[in-house]
């Protein structure tokens, strides 16, 4: 595993449990709101060895309970899933973030993980417009169709700029979730921090009212807005 950054003690990265966070190097997407841009190439040479991180997380044993794998891009490590079933025999819960742009190393890791976040950036046939990579949101389709028939425990979440996701677009979203059967769906502001897009920074605004939210609310088992 390729790791970029480590955050030692969480709350919130994980639902309900005390987590470590390793940042996985590389991500093929280049999403204009991205507050992790360092964690974008592949070729950048991995802060942390895996011997390293597995003398960290033994340390941590007895004191947290899960391990969230998020980046960049787990999905594109290529020793994932052996690198999370050494994880486990440390006794730790794992989770996972992910954009799911590799279904299938997703669909190949998901037996082994807890619980999973998977950011989706837009309604499905609109992805370009967020990622810059064409027919990127076939794949993200088939990933969250993947984790909805797995059984994981999981959250959908959604990063909202107005000047990229309207209103209509969000209705739309939501409405090809539920087709899906989703259940659990969360909205987040776009976070300026890191960001490296100066004009999204200057511009933001959310795209949500409170018609669109009681309208979630009662669509999905479990609607949130995560305001940090």
């Amino acid at each position: 595993m390729r790791i970029g950054g480590i955050v030692p003690f969480t709350t919130i990265d994980y639902p309900g449990a005390l987590a470590a966070v390793l940042f996985c190097q590389g991500c093929p997407w280049r999403c204009s709101y991205c507050h992790n841009p360092q964690l974008q190439s592949c070729l950048k040479p991995e802060a942390y060895d895996w011997a390293h991180i597995i003398s960290f997380l033994k340390m941590r044993q007895g004191f947290l309970d899960a391990v969230v794998l998020s980046g960049g891009e787990p999905t594109q490590q290529s020793d994932l899933v052996e690198s999370v079933r050494e994880i486990r025999t440390l006794g730790f819960k794992v989770g996972l973030h992910t954009a799911g742009m590799n279904s299938e190393a997703l669909k190949a890791v998901l037996p082994l993980i807890d619980w999973v976040g998977m950011d989706i950036k837009a309604p499905f046939d609109d992805y370009e417009r967020i990622t810059r990579i064409p027919q990127s949101g076939e794949a993200a389709k088939k990933s969250a169709k993947y984790i909805l028939e797995s059984g994981v425990a999981y959250e959908f979440r959604t990063t909202v700029h107005s000047e990229l996701l309207s209103k209509s677009d969000l209705k739309r979203l939501s409405d090809q979730l539920l087709a899906m059967g989703a259940k659990h769906y969360t909205l987040q502001p776009f976070r300026s921090q890191g960001c490296e897009n100066s004009n999204l920074s200057a511009s933001y605004l959310h795209a949500w009212d409170e018609e669109l939210l009681d309208e979630l609310k009662k669509s999905f088992q479990t609607f949130l807005i995560r305001e940090s």
